[in-house]
């Protein structure tokens, strides 16, 4: 799930009704599958979910495509050439 908010009270709103929605229709949240990636900002506040703060990452893999905290895909890149350079190898 991608959350896009513009500020990290938005953020902290979203993912409090993301838990309040889940746990309504008895849906099991796994918090340390929840991973926080901060796009163009200099807020460093801690995002909680049920008093627990959520992992900041630089980077994650979102539907096969990794994106990095500068919004770029350059690592997803990167990793496509060293898997196919290492498939033309075993040729």
């Amino acid at each position: 799930m991608a959350l896009l908010p513009h500020t990290q009270q938005q953020m902290q709103e979203k993912m409090t009704s993301v838990a309040a929605a889940s746990e309504a229709v008895g849906l099991n949240i796994h918090k340390e599958k929840y991973k926080i990636l901060r796009y163009n900002t200099t807020c460093n506040n801690r995002i909680t979910l049920d008093g627990e703060d959520l992992e900041d990452v630089k980077s994650f893999t979102y539907l096969g495509s990794i994106i990095d905290e500068h919004g770029g895909s350059d690592a997803h890149r990167k990793v496509r050439i060293s898997k196919a350079r290492a498939a033309y190898l075993k040729l």
